[in-house]
């Protein structure tokens, strides 16, 4: 456990002033730069940069023994596949079998919001996460077409659709922002509890701790 003191200093530092162009950490083929990083100040929206880095932090803790087969998509991926269909992103699993993984993470970024869809291949279920509590279901839709190709594709084997439950998640069932710019935060955090196999208990009370915390973790390369 990292003692507060130490850790504040480092967040402060990272906050602190600087080149925005200076890199703070870089890993996975990605750099994460002072800009970037301030991204996680309060009441900030977090960028692309932010999110892939963490969620890739998500995928390297779930190589470790007890944890659910974890791949993570690029925030790039959806925007890809909407402008360009199946064809755009069929280079995106080359040395990956999503049918093998336990757990696929797909964050979303609609416009200014963030949101997360979250495709469980045991349970073959496709469930979409968001803060706001808009539903996702047309998204969903396109997820699981996605799949459906993508096994034609590299298993040559037919999806059967009506095997998978497909779902937005009400926002009786998972916190909600109360601000406008925490979604991603919570994208991040949905993603940590469900890479886990473990219940979504913070709340938006949790936010400001949450974004200091990860810019300790994106520095460090290691999750907390």
């Amino acid at each position: 456990i990292v003692p507060f003191q130490a850790m504040e200093r480092e967040v402060s530092a990272a906050f602190g002033k600087g080149e925005p162009g200076e890199i703070l950490s870089s890993a996975f083929k990605l750099k994460v730069t002072r800009e970037d990083i301030c991204t996680l100040r309060q009441l900030c929206w977090l960028n692309d940069e932010v999110i892939n880095f963490y969620m890739n932090l998500l995928v390297e803790r779930s190589k470790k023994e007890g944890y659910p087969a974890l791949h993570a998509f690029s925030t790039f991926f959806y925007p890809k596949l909407c402008s360009g269909g199946y064809k755009a992103v069929r280079r995106w699993t080359r040395g990956v079998d999503l049918f093998k993984q336990d757990l696929i993470l797909v964050p979303i970024h609609l416009r200014v919001h963030w949101t997360l869809l979250v495709i469980d291949v045991r349970k073959k279920t496709i469930k979409y996460f968001d803060s706001l509590g808009q539903k996702g279901d047309n998204i969903c839709k396109t997820l699981l077409q996605y799949l459906q190709e993508e096994s034609r594709e590299k298993r040559n084997l037919e999806l059967t659709a009506s095997e998978w439950t497909l779902r937005s998640l009400s926002p009786e069932e998972i916190p909600q922002q109360t601000n406008g710019s925490d979604c991603g935060v919570f994208v991040c955090k949905f993603a940590d509890s469900i890479s886990r196999d473990k219940p979504i208990t913070f709340t938006q009370e949790h936010m400001p701790y949450f974004r200091r915390k990860m810019v300790w973790e994106i520095i460090h390369q290691q999750l907390l």
